[in-house]
């Protein structure tokens, strides 16, 4: 009976871990999560916008909403005009194109 509470002051409270050993513990997590999902994204980013910096008249572009067509003319630095028939021709927000092909370019194939 008297062993008990001996025992158990014996063991003592766990110590509890410093702040520092805390933060040591997320720098490896930041840094995966940069070097996994910010590093890439960043860089597509970039990549994007320097696609969209480049539009020339004669390019052919896919927009977000899937139409394609031949650049007639870039207006400003937000906006394209873009046949996409013969007598069509429609304004284009620059950031909203997701592929621009040059003009002998042909268009993209997935390999199977």
């Amino acid at each position: 009976m008297f062993s008990t509470p001996i025992l158990a002051q014996a063991a003592g409270a766990a110590q509890q871990p410093g702040m520092l050993d805390g933060l040591i513990m997320f720098v490896p997590i930041i840094l995966l999560f940069w070097f996994l999902v910010l590093r890439p994204q960043n860089k597509k980013m970039k990549e994007h916008r320097e696609m969209v910096n480049n539009v020339r008249r004669g390019d052919t572009v896919v927009t977000a909403g899937g139409l394609i067509g031949k650049v007639a003319k870039v207006k400003d630095d937000n906006e394209v005009e873009v046949d996409l028939a013969d007598g069509v021709r429609v304004r284009v927000v620059k950031s909203t194109l997701s592929d621009v092909r040059s003009k002998g370019e042909p268009a993209k194939t997935e390999e199977k």
